[in-house]
């Protein structure tokens, strides 16, 4: 987590800041990266373009205070003319930091924005490929996979985006459920990968307690975003206490090859331009809630699936090899699967797997919860959301 505060004694300024782990703090800025170290050399205007890697920045300088964001928002990050944090409820009247952005706040008070698009970092290439080029993205993508540097552990729920990572990643898995069914399936996977398990079986009782904290983390009553948060917080605090810095997650598997039943509904010639979308918003629609409660529970989240040179090589392969029809079935992942096939047993590379806020049970759980206060699980957010304060 992120914060830095401006404050004025008389005529002069005074600024006190804090970075608590995974964030950094150097003498001049502090800040969230998830590829390359920040350094003072690489604080510019154009930091969106030159940056790998999902980051979150606060620079001081002689004449101003610079902000940014990449162009995908990986990082959560808010600010006021005097504070600034990745938790907008730590600060006063707080605005976000947009995806892209580069803000710069002068001492008088003047603020200079500077904005960034998606497409200047990542062109899309919709353009017709045979087989052979997909199979060279795709090697490409497994040695980008091969060397990226492992967390401690994996978030394991055994589809095919997180069996991938255990297959490749000789480190333990950590998966959380309420779904018997489902932890039997888990079980059985990671023994078929010869990977160490540690699962968590929830009910309830756990959900209920923990709905305020995750609220309050996440910052919003957004039913979809509490129901996958669940599951999310439950394994980054199971690692936490397991004794583990660092967790990998497979997000943006779905997204970057066409995991999403919507997708299916999309002629061929859309498929690409609504995943390119999609990418573009992860930031928005997953990784600031996610981030959000990596910093709550103070554990690294890692994202093998989003490095940036695997972005934008996904970004040339062509919607067809995403959602593929093949033989009267639609196979969803197609590109990603195929890539699969070489590290897992068929069955477990093609398995098709229902929304993580569905196969854990999550979302039933909170229509229970809900119903039993005689209220809608919206309802039931909200008041949790109006009394932050007493949490």
């Amino acid at each position: 987590m992120l914060y830095a505060a401006l404050m004025f004694e008389g005529n002069r300024k005074k600024i006190v800041s804090k970075a608590k782990y995974p964030c950094k703090s150097k003498e001049s800025h502090i800040y969230d990266s998830s590829e390359e170290e920040i350094t003072v050399d690489k604080i510019s205007d154009e930091m969106p373009l030159r940056l790998k890697g999902f980051y979150s920045v606060i620079a001081f300088k002689p004449k101003y205070i610079l902000l940014s964001r990449d162009v995908i928002g990986g990082k959560p990050l808010y600010y006021s003319k005097t504070e600034f944090s990745s938790f907008k409820s730590f600060v006063d009247g707080a605005k976000s930091v947009n995806p892209g952005e580069v803000i710069k706040i002068y001492y008088d008070g003047y603020v200079e924005t500077k904005k960034y698009e998606f497409d200047q970092v990542f062109p899309p290439d919709p353009s017709k490929k045979d087989w052979g080029e997909i199979e060279n993205y795709l090697e490409y993508i497994e040695k980008k996979l091969l060397k990226f540097k492992a967390g401690d552990c994996i978030s394991f729920s055994g589809g095919v985006d997180s069996s991938l990572l255990a297959a490749i990643y000789d480190v333990p898995l950590v998966s959380v459920t309420a779904n018997e069914k489902e932890e039997e399936y888990i079980k059985q996977t990671a023994k078929e990968l010869g990977r160490e398990l540690y699962i968590y079986r929830f009910g309830e009782k756990e959900v209920a307690d923990a709905l305020p904290e995750i609220v309050k983390a996440i910052e919003e009553p957004n039913p979809f975003h509490v129901s996958i948060g669940i599951p999310i917080y439950f394994s980054l605090k199971k690692a936490k206490e397991l004794g583990f810095s660092s967790m990998m997650f497979g997000q943006g598997a779905d997204e970057l090859f066409g995991g999403y039943k919507k997708y299916e509904d999309c002629r061929e010639d859309e498929v690409y331009w609504v995943l390119r979308k999609d990418v573009e918003l992860l930031g928005i629609n997953n990784l600031e809630r996610d981030v959000k409660l990596s910093y709550k529970v103070e554990i690294e989240l890692l994202t093998p699936y989003l490095q940036w040179d695997i972005i934008k090589t996904v970004m040339k392969i062509p919607g067809e090899y995403k959602v593929r029809k093949v033989g009267g079935e639609i196979i969803r992942k197609f590109a990603l699967r195929k890539l699969a096939e070489k590290y897992l047993p068929r069955e477990v590379a093609y398995r098709q797997k229902k929304a993580v806020q569905y196969s854990t049970k999550t979302a039933s759980i909170l229509e229970k919860i809900a119903k039993k206060e005689g209220l809608t699980i919206k309802g039931l957010l909200e008041r949790y959301y109006e009394n932050l304060g007493n949490i």
